[in-house]
């Protein structure tokens, strides 16, 4: 694996590893001592982080080697199927989460050494929060947002369902530990200094349904990722700009645009002006792929030629 293509590898993947498996570590310890179901919980997420966003960085490596003879599409959807896995990984650890919190409403555990149970927990608010927020910039940097102006929290909500999957991951994975951590927090408070101890156990089982739901919305995109979705509407009409942007260009017959992965594959039919040779029409032909390949977005184009025949069959307006 080649240092240039490591450097390709998701940015947030990168950042999420890092800061998990320390916080990882320092959740276990804290959850030993403490006897804590609420940090127990946030322990085994920060484990489940750890692994899934280690996987999901090779596989955002590998999803960036180019197209081979076997494999001429090249590799954008091999990242759906690294992710998928992750989403397992998850789904086992909430199912865990879950049972241990069951566990102490039915025989609640006193929590001890609260001090550096507390202060672990302040320490994972931070890290994961500084992860969160990269993760929102990467969603702003991936669909092109970054000039759009307005709240950066608001644009990653708004937008996360196109960037990359690993960032979808990321961005999903660490809300949950972020607002998981505080909740933990919480109830980790109101069962040392009040009588309804069962709170501890209540919040494992809700972080536990969280892991839960960010792994079923992650495995569901991603699932949508390996049966090939459809590029967003303001793909589709950024790419039909392009084509229309050319002189000889009359008509789109018909434009496919498919999400492989991070990156879009564009296949299309256009309509040139009539009365081109055929070597004019091929000139044109490339001379358009070339501007579509320009766009970031797009990493393989496939055009075919045709006479106009009259008739409007697209327009950005559709």
């Amino acid at each position: 694996m080649s240092w240039e293509l490591f450097k390709k590898g998701n940015a947030s993947s990168a950042a999420a590893t890092l800061g998990n498996i320390g916080l990882c570590i320092i959740k276990w310890i804290a959850a030993i001592l403490s006897g804590s179901g609420a940090m127990f919980a946030e322990a085994m997420h920060t484990l489940a982080d750890a692994v899934n966003q280690g996987f999901v960085f090779t596989g955002s490596i590998l999803a960036e080697r180019k197209p081979t003879r076997r494999f001429p599409s090249g590799f954008g959807r091999l990242i759906h199927v690294f992710c998928m896995v992750a989403v397992i990984v998850v789904t086992i650890m909430a199912y865990e989460t879950v049972l241990e919190g069951i566990r102490l409403i039915r025989h609640p555990v006193p929590t001890s050494n609260l001090v550096l149970t507390i202060g672990i927990l302040f320490v994972s608010i931070i890290t994961d929060g500084y992860v969160l927020l990269k993760a929102f910039r990467e969603i702003a940097h991936e669909t092109h947002t970054e000039e759009s102006g307005g709240n950066l929290f608001i644009n990653a909500f708004r937008n996360v369902g196109r960037a990359a999957p690993p960032t979808r991951l990321v961005f999903y994975e660490d809300l949950v530990a972020t607002s998981g951590a505080a909740l933990a927090v919480l109830a980790i408070l109101v069962s040392h200094y009040t009588l309804f101890k069962t709170m501890d156990g209540i919040a494992a089982v809700i972080i536990g349904f969280m892991m839960g739901g960010a792994a079923f919305k992650v495995g569901y995109d991603n699932m949508v990722g390996l049966i090939g979705v459809a590029a967003p509407r303001d793909i589709e009409e950024k790419v039909a700009a392009i084509i229309f942007s050319d002189p000889d260009v009359r008509d789109i017959n018909r434009l496919r645009i498919i999400q492989e992965g991070q990156y879009y594959h564009t296949e299309s039919y256009i309509e040139l002006r009539a009365g081109l040779s055929l070597a004019e029409a091929e000139n044109i032909k490339y001379r358009i792929r070339d501007k579509l390949l320009a766009y970031p977005d797009l990493n393989d184009v496939t055009l075919g030629i045709l006479e106009d025949n009259g008739a409007q069959d697209w327009s950005l307006e559709d």
